[in-house]
């Protein structure tokens, strides 16, 4: 597995881009853009070492982040990973006692690659991207 970024939960898009602009330093943003399988706006952060954030924020009350904010756990969300076979990476996790968060899902943010997360055994989440590039 590649290491591929970071995910914040934040309200909404632009207070996230805000703190990473004038908290952190940043300034390399792409577009944000609206996920409807996955209910989340997504934007993507740089810095200049190649360390990347995703900001998630909820786009609607049923999104599955919007629980996140409301309780202020898992704001550092998950850890996400480029996989060569998301089918063959995620029968590793599954092996390894990660359990999934739900099926793979097309992934606008992705040009359409598939997504799935699961649940580690110590907490947090991880999210396999299959690489189809």
């Amino acid at each position: 597995m590649q290491f591929e970024r970071v995910g914040l939960v934040v309200p909404d898009v632009a207070t996230g881009e805000a703190y990473c602009r004038d908290v952190l330093g940043l300034s390399r943003f792409s577009v944000a853009v609206e996920d409807p399988l996955q209910r989340v706006w997504v934007q993507f952060v740089h810095d200049k070492h190649g360390l990347c954030y995703e900001l998630v924020a909820p786009a609607g009350e049923d999104s599955p982040v919007a629980q996140v904010l409301k309780t202020r756990r898992n704001v550092i969300n998950h850890l996400a990973y480029r996989v060569p076979s998301l089918q063959e990476s995620a029968a590793r996790l599954r092996e390894q006692r990660h359990l999934p968060l739900g099926p793979s899902q097309p992934a606008v943010a992705f040009g359409g690659a598939h997504v799935q997360f699961f649940l580690s055994p110590l907490g947090h989440i991880v999210e396999l991207i299959e690489d189809v590039a």
